[in-house]
């Protein structure tokens, strides 16, 4: 799954594809660089971000949507939102994923995520974007992140969305400290017993500054490192900002797998 943030604030691409052909020929290299999924984010997630008005984020997102099913009408398009009418925007412009930091607990987001009939994928997120890295606290990270994740598949199975279309994330770095991160990254397999698939983003993020000691440009061997793990550890789809780099390294984990590697 390559990033596409068509905002001013990302934490590390921001502003760089708000102009919408700089957009779209960003979308074709990291197509011939093998993403199979395009993530198209409006409203920047990052720890301590505004939020963005609705109107604000349909501007941004639905043209991006428009012209990237226009030039590519094969590839998977996600939209990364927590709004019900971006969801649905989204959705009839092309998108087949919704991609939420707030696991459809938006008031409304669930029933119309529904409607739409795109796959959904739930991640977990203590807090809010604009607080979440203040003080997160867990008293057991891993058990708490599956519990949620459990319920809320729960709840969107309850509201008509079936399993076949749900995949889960984990939400690395979302409310969560180093230590919290690294404890998830971990215990993959755990959320594996969920028997859906299992989204990871760490591309880029604080936890590989923290450890590495490396500024946001300079973390891809990190996030390399980090998403081959993750797929030997049951990871379908990694979320990145290097596709290239990072499709290298899916696919050597992934013959690994075929070869009989157990996690």
């Amino acid at each position: 799954m390559g990033v596409l943030n068509v905002t001013p604030d990302s934490f590390s691409d921001g502003g760089r594809y708000l102009d919408l052909d700089a957009a779209v020929t960003h979308v074709a290299r990291m197509i011939a660089e093998g993403a199979d999924i395009i993530d198209v984010g409006g409203e920047s997630t990052r720890p301590g971000a505004a939020e963005v008005g609705t109107m604000e984020e349909l501007q941004r997102v639905v043209p991006v949507i428009d012209a990237i099913r226009a030039a590519h009408p094969d590839v998977i398009i996600s939209v990364d939102t927590s709004k019900p009418e971006v969801m649905s925007a989204a959705v009839a412009a092309g998108a087949g994923i919704i991609n939420d930091v707030r696991a459809l607990t938006s008031t409304g987001a669930l029933q119309v995520a529904a409607a739409t009939q795109a796959a959904v994928c739930l991640m977990h997120m203590q807090g809010q974007p604009d607080s979440m890295q203040v003080a997160p606290c867990y008293e057991n990270v891993v058990s708490e992140v599956s519990g949620f994740l459990t319920d809320r598949v729960q709840a969107c199975v309850a509201a008509g969305i079936v399993r076949e279309r749900i995949l889960i994330d984990p939400g690395i770095g979302f409310g969560k400290k180093p230590e919290h991160n690294l404890a998830l990254l971990a215990h993959l397999p755990v959320f594996s017993r969920l028997q859906l698939p299992m989204l990871l983003g760490v591309s880029r993020k604080s936890l590989i500054g923290a450890i590495l000691s490396r500024p946001v440009e300079h973390r891809l061997s990190g996030g390399v490192a980090l998403a081959t793990a993750a797929v030997l550890s049951g990871a379908r789809i990694i979320r990145t900002h290097d596709v290239a780099q990072t499709s290298d390294a899916v696919r050597m984990a992934q013959a690994l797998l075929q070869a009989g590697y157990e996690i």
